[in-house]
């Protein structure tokens, strides 16, 4: 598929949209998304309150954005590790470090989405909940279709439902993050993917 070029207007609004949503990932990390306003962001920003308000209707609007737009580009690191060739228990491991990966590189991010998550009035959580929801299972959907084509090719014996193994593979994943956040010398963070992978490795793999 060829890629649209944008117009020189098109690229500075683009740019100018990063700077926003980058000034507000800043002040909502340090001093949490209740205690910052709108017109905190514009300053931060170095843009007018009345340009800001163009871009975004509201500080909810605001969030959302940032949200989703953070998903998207973390999407993108992983679809393009899941692109790499490899049979399916390389793809795995690319998946595994891939997701790793890109959370510890945007920690700023991850601390404050954990943190506001649960805080977030119902408006703003509905709205999220749904779109982030239809991006977690359609990746968790592309993770199970691996697994799939893994027992197909004998590489993997069937112990459970493909969806479930990927979720279980994702929950563990996630699990080691946060125990990494909360205790980081307790628990360091693995650097081999397949610590975590042969959890359910040892089980899966065909002798």
């Amino acid at each position: 598929m060829e890629k649209v070029k944008l117009t020189r207007r098109e690229r500075e609004k683009l740019n100018q949209r990063h700077e926003m949503l980058a000034a507000s990932l800043q002040l909502f990390s340090e001093k949490g998304y209740h205690n910052v306003s709108m017109h905190e962001i514009a300053e931060k920003s170095e843009f007018a309150i009345g340009t800001l308000y163009k871009f975004f209707p509201n500080k909810e609007a605001l969030y959302k954005a940032l949200v989703l737009e953070k998903c998207e580009d973390f999407g993108d690191v992983i679809r393009c590790a899941l692109e790499e060739p490899g049979d399916e228990i390389g793809k795995l491991r690319n998946y595994v470090r891939a997701k790793c990966d890109v959370l510890r590189k945007n920690l700023s991010f991850v601390r404050l989405f954990l943190a506001e998550s649960k805080g977030l009035s119902f408006n703003i959580k509905a709205g999220l909940e749904e779109e982030l929801q239809k991006r977690y299972f359609a990746f968790m959907e592309e993770i199970a279709s691996i697994i799939r084509r893994g027992i197909q090719n004998r590489r993997f014996v069937r112990v459970a439902d493909p969806f479930q193994l990927a979720v279980a593979i994702d929950n563990v994943a996630d699990t080691h993050l946060l125990l990494w956040l909360r205790w980081p010398e307790q628990y360091p963070y693995p650097e081999d993917p397949d610590t975590i992978l042969n959890i359910f490795f040892k089980g899966m793999l065909v002798q």
